[in-house]
């Protein structure tokens, strides 16, 4: 059994995580910032810790990490806000991080999407902008710790049903459906392989999917 505190605990990908976690022996705390959300994230086997970690230091943020054994940040601000968007996506993840080596809790996977490289090719004037340049900054502070890190970067979101499977480094969107990209989070806490890495990753087609621990492994 591992203790999980997973960042932006009633995003959909998280309220698919939990089940999965919680249904192998994992004890997962919840972190949420509406307290209306509280039973939707608890009725997952989840424990909802209420905190606006927008509004957090890092000495605060140490608090809640402390005792538990692996960090997943699969918070975000969902866009539209520009301000907001780096205060969470950028900010608050970096925070997170410094906070996780601070708590001696060294695992540490980071969602987040496909596209986040330094050329990421999104122009300044786009309304994406803030978003790409906010994943990129956080992924490579966390390249930059001391952290077991891993940095899980799927392709487009889909509401289609799980597949198991994925292809790495997939050409154009490479979509995926969340709870595949639920099933990949929960895989790559327990492999030690993925630790360093980053993986990005789409469903692929039959031809070109693996099981996704197989292709975790290599």
């Amino acid at each position: 059994m591992s203790r999980v505190i997973v960042f932006g605990g009633h995003g959909r990908i998280a309220l698919l995580l939990a089940p999965l976690l919680v249904g192998r022996g994992d004890e997962v705390t919840a972190v949420i910032r509406n307290p209306d959300h509280r039973a939707e994230v608890e009725a997952t086997g989840a424990a909802a810790l209420v905190v606006d970690v927008e509004q957090t230091d890092t000495t605060g943020l140490a608090g809640i990490i402390r005792g538990h054994e692996a960090v997943v940040w699969a918070a975000g601000a969902g866009g539209g806000d520009p301000e907001r968007t780096y205060a969470v996506d950028r900010d608050a993840a970096m925070r997170s991080m410094d906070a996780a080596s601070a708590a001696g809790v060294a695992r540490y996977v980071m969602v987040s999407w496909i596209g986040s490289t330094a050329e990421h090719g999104v122009p300044e004037g786009d309304s994406f902008f803030p978003y790409a340049d906010a994943k990129w900054a956080a992924d490579e502070h966390l390249r930059g710790t001391d952290l077991e890190g891993t940095i899980l970067g799927p392709g487009g979101l889909t509401f289609d049903e799980p597949t198991g499977r994925i292809e790495r480094d997939p050409e154009g969107r490479g979509e995926v459906a969340r709870a595949d990209v639920a099933a990949v989070i929960a895989a790559t806490l327990h492999e030690p392989l993925t630790i360093g890495r980053t993986i990005r990753f789409g469903n692929g087609t039959a031809d070109s999917a693996e099981p996704i621990r197989t292709a975790l492994r290599r």
